[in-house]
């Protein structure tokens, strides 16, 4: 029963009726219903777990909003880590990755928010879910890319190492330098106008696919899975609402 009560949606079809005519039960306590009684979201319930449901409502405040956001953005950036995790240690690109990063997004802000739920939820869930996704593409660019930068800076290195011989060749031959001077280092751009960058490059990255190389089937099951896991993230944090109505006077009696 107390698990009834933490749950501020729960999840009723049909009502159920428990015993004889003139014997209803509580679908909460499960005990005998006597006179009055309630109705949550068309279940009976007596007029003390009424009470208590009312009480344990959770309500919609900016507070809870962004205790939601909060849980949200953190359970995106953990589904963005395993995502790039995933795809760099198995270098394969699995889309079913975005069901659980949608999952794990509205589960996360459902328990932030204490089942609070609505249309800017779903809004901020679904937002969450696609710059997760989109976002894991960095991680993974980062590492190739520092990948092939150790590369280069090998054969750059190498490269300099020739070219500083043969200076020294020329230097003692007395030979003025065929040898290019070395060009300056062009300027590196700010931490803060990198981030901005690679924000905005990892936000698009689902459409980059598109320019680099034209629309393909594997693209648009990967666009197809990432619909659905917004889509799932959307339907957590959608919520239900709770009704109790009553009192009503005597309980009515189970129809055949």
């Amino acid at each position: 029963m107390a698990d009834s009560f933490s749950n501020p949606s729960p999840q009723f079809g049909t009502a159920e009726y428990l015993g004889t005519p003139g014997n209803d039960h509580c679908q909460f306590c499960h005990q005998p219903i006597a006179g009055n009684y309630y109705r949550i979201n068309n279940a009976m319930a007596c007029g003390s777990c009424a009470e208590k449901m009312r009480g344990s409502l959770a309500t919609d405040s900016h507070a809870a909003f962004m205790r939601a956001l909060l849980y949200g953005i953190g359970a995106a950036v953990v589904g963005m880590i395993l995502y790039a995790v995933f795809e760099i240690a198995t270098g394969l690109i699995v889309g079913y990755v975005s069901l659980a990063v949608g999952w794990l997004v509205g589960t996360a802000m459902m328990k932030g928010s204490k089942g609070v739920g609505g249309r800017r939820y779903q809004i901020a869930a679904v937002l969450l879910t696609y710059a997760a996704v989109s976002m894991a593409a960095v991680p993974v660019w980062i590492h190739y890319g520092n990948k092939h930068q150790r590369q280069q800076q090998q054969q750059v290195q190498a490269q300099q190492q020739v070219e500083e011989e043969q200076r020294q060749l020329e230097a003692e031959s007395g030979r003025q330098s065929s040898l290019p001077a070395p060009k300056p280092a062009p300027p590196r751009m700010s931490f803060i106008g990198w981030l901005g960058r690679v924000a905005l490059i990892g936000l698009a990255s689902p459409f980059l696919e598109v320019m680099g190389g034209g629309v393909t089937f594997s693209w648009l099951i990967g666009l197809v899975i990432l619909l659905v896991g917004m889509k799932i993230a959307a339907k957590l944090t959608g919520g239900r609402p709770l009704e109790i109505f009553g009192p009503f006077n005597d309980s009515p009696q189970p129809s055949h």
